[in-house]
């Protein structure tokens, strides 16, 4: 039988565990471990010649004390070390949680991004929480939203539903970018019934004019079983990973496809899909087993 003063030091270091864990799941993996996942792949169709270095960002998820303008700016330098040859960014600039000490507005993070550079630019596209956060274009139904304004503000054009052509070495590609697939959310005030979502991809596509690859940039990866293989490689964030993943598995996504598409590189039907974890979190402030991460993307070399 246990003694009495066994019970307690059972008690007492599982009190201890759970606080050591917490402390470790809001302000250790999610502020000190950030790092460079790093990919290599030649999708199908792909240019022999053409190695490109696609580095990322997704849900920022700006707000204080986690992801304040300052750490923003250190993670734009971050990137720029990595030498990219194009930089994207995947959404969620915008908090997307309420349990913050202080809001960030997107005067503040927008100019923090400023600073990411690249040869072939920097091209950016919007989130769930980046509509979510405004409600004039809740209401409205259409934007630009402030988040839209303040990053074309900072020089980084905003793709909604819109493509544009690149090229490297003397071979073409384009980046394709859709609008928000949940960007309208429900609400009496503005009179939605459900989600609704602004995305077109079959229009967004028809603006590509040639047979050069194309690059899908996409908020949430639920879109992934409809894209066609004319596209060599979809980029998502929206999931975060789950936030919390354990033995490669997340108990919580926010996909309707649950854990298929809640992280990494995904291959179905000789289509690829790449899916950040992201830097910050929604709902709850915790991460664990889900490092935030910067993705380095080395196309045409494998």
């Amino acid at each position: 039988m246990i003694t009495r003063r066994g019970f307690l030091r059972l008690i007492g270091g599982s009190l201890f565990s759970m606080v050591s864990l917490s402390a470790y799941a809001v302000g250790i993996e999610p502020m000190l471990l950030t790092h460079v996942k790093r990919y290599s792949l030649t999708p199908p169709n792909w240019p022999a010649g053409l190695r490109l270095r696609v580095v990322a960002l997704a849900d920022i998820h700006a707000c204080r004390p986690w992801m304040t303008p300052e750490r923003i700016a250190s993670l734009a330098q971050q990137v720029n070390a990595l030498q990219p040859d194009l930089i994207v960014l995947l959404g969620d600039y915008a908090a997307g949680t309420r349990l913050v000490t202080e809001w960030v507005d997107s005067s503040e993070w927008a100019p923090a991004l400023s600073g990411l550079r690249a040869p072939l630019g920097v091209w950016a596209i919007l989130g769930n929480h980046d509509w979510w956060e405004d409600l004039s274009a809740q209401r409205a139904g259409v934007g630009p939203t402030l988040a839209r304004k303040a990053i074309e503000s900072a020089g980084i054009p905003v793709l909604e539903n819109d493509v544009v052509r690149l090229e490297k070495d003397g071979h073409g590609f384009w980046v394709a970018g859709l609008a928000d697939q949940l960007a309208l959310r429900p609400g009496k005030a503005w009179g939605c019934s459900r989600f609704k979502g602004l995305d077109d991809l079959e229009g967004t596509l028809a603006k590509v004019t040639d047979e050069a690859p194309v690059i899908l940039l996409a908020h949430e990866p639920d879109i992934f079983p409809k894209v066609p293989s004319r596209v060599s490689l979809t980029l998502s964030g929206h999931t975060h990973g789950g936030q919390v993943r354990l033995f490669g598995f997340s108990p919580v996504v926010p996909s309707r496809f649950g854990n298929r598409f809640a992280y990494g590189h995904v291959v179905e039907e000789n289509r690829n899909l790449i899916v950040s974890g992201g830097l910050g979190f929604s709902i709850l402030p915790v991460r664990f087993g889900m490092r935030p991460e910067i993705l380095s993307i080395e196309l045409g070399s494998a």
